[in-house]
This record gives C-alpha cells, structure tokens and sequence, in this order.
C-alpha cells in the first residue's frame, strides 16, 4: 500500500525526470520511485532540501533536515548509500556505518538518480596498489590520525565518534576524503592529490591486517590498554612479591 501510494505521489508531484534530464537511463527513473519513497521526506522534491526551524540546530549549527542534493554529483550519493550512513531514521542523529537497507541494483538507482539532479562529481576509482604505504603513514598520520587513530581504529571527538575504518572500502575512502562526511574535514585535491590518497588508502588497507612482529596486539587500539595490562602484570607481581617476602618474614 505505501509502494503503491508512493508511485501515485511521484506521478501527481515530482516532475518527469526524463523530461528534465533528457539522456536518463531507466536506472534513474526507478531511483525517482525509490527517492520519493525513502528520501523525499528529507531532500525534498528534486532534491532541493528541507529545512526546518521547529528544532535547535545541530552540529556545526545546521537545521536543514536534509540538505539539497543538487549537483551532489554521484560521489556523494554511492557514499552515503553504500555505507549505510542513510536513510537516517533520525536525522539529528550521527550516522553510523552500517548495512545498507537497499540492494545493489537500488543503489546504483538512486545514485544515477541522484547524479541526474544537477552536474557533479563522479564515484571516484582509487589505485591503492600505485599508492606508497610508507608514505600512507605519514599522510594519514598527518591528516587523519587525530581522529580515527594512527591505527584507524577510530575514536571519540566532541559531540560525535570518529569510525573505525576496518569495514570501509578504497572508494568509500576516498569518498569520505572528498566529502568530508558529518565532523570530518573536506580535503580538495588541492590538499590531498590523488596520488597521496592512493597511499592513503593503502596505509587504511594495511592497517586492517597488520604485521604483528611479536607480542599481543590487544585488539590493536591504542597505548590505554597497553598500559592497564602493563599495570595489571606489575601489580601481580608486585604483590605476588609482597606475599613471598611475608611468608619468609613469619618463619
């Protein structure tokens, strides 16, 4: 009933996308079906946005329930969609990287929809294998390690969580490099060039799987519970110490 009353509201309200975009393939036009039923609410019709003044502002002072989609190009659409980090059920809520509720095909719909708004930018190709894994290291300590770990495990910065990086694709990388998703800085080619975040994202690459030379990796998330474990074996010892020389006291 909700597909169907959909399909009625697309026919009645949103204008013919093929008639707007002459060219748009049939993958478009099943995304304009898809988008009236799961983002209109937000986006608004052809994706011009909704905004909304019945809430406080959000992070960095946004009260756009959605924001407009126009010119958004396919980037931002695969990213958001293929990570899961929409639809949101509640949009004053930090998206979190998760199972996508929509299949291959539909995606790939709605991100050709998407990209049918407005001239934008395409789903990027990354090359991983040309990247330089020493120099991955140093960029990604540089301009990510701050947030997600220098082992990209991820963290915590105010008001939000910095993700772990182990389920991410290399195109989902360098799409969030190009976007700058929720807190994340936006880096422009002019910042980060494409040879660098092919290093980059093989550093991401290697760091999911890393060499362990010898030791624990304790779940290889920081120095904090390198450090409690370091504690918990000194204090046995130390009070196993304390024990041995008390015995030897008594007799």
């Amino acid at each position: 009933m909700r597909r169907a009353f959909a399909a009625v509201f697309v026919a009645l309200v949103l204008p013919s996308a093929a008639g707007a975009q002459p060219g748009v393939g049939v993958k478009a036009k099943t995304g304009k079906g898809l988008y009236a039923a799961f983002c209109l609410s937000c986006h608004g019709v052809d994706g011009r946005g909704v905004s909304s003044t019945s809430h406080p502002p959000g992070v960095l002072d946004l009260r756009g329930l959605g924001p407009p989609l126009k010119r958004v190009g396919a980037l931002a659409a695969d990213f958001y969609l293929t990570t899961g980090y929409m639809p949101l059920a509640d949009p004053y809520h930090q998206p979190r990287h998760t199972k996508s509720p929509f299949d291959n095909r539909e995606i790939a719909a709605l991100v050709a929809y998407v990209a049918s708004l407005g001239k934008g930018p395409a789903v990027p190709r990354p090359q991983p294998q040309q990247g330089d894994l020493s120099r991955g290291l140093s960029l990604f300590t540089e301009h990510c390690a701050g947030c997600h770990q220098v082992v990209a495990e991820g963290g915590y910065v105010t008001n939000a969580v910095a993700p772990p990086l182990h389920q991410a694709t290399p195109v989902q990388i360098a799409e969030a490099v190009r976007i700058g998703p929720y807190l994340m800085p936006r880096f422009p080619a002019s910042q980060i060039t494409d040879a660098q975040l092919n290093s980059i994202i093989a550093y991401v690459l290697w760091a999911k799987h890393p060499d362990d030379p010898g030791g624990w990796s304790i779940g290889r998330i920081g120095p904090v519970p390198e450090g409690l474990v370091a504690w918990l074996i000194a204090a046995t010892a130390l009070v196993a110490c304390c024990l041995v020389i008390g015995r030897r006291y008594q007799q």
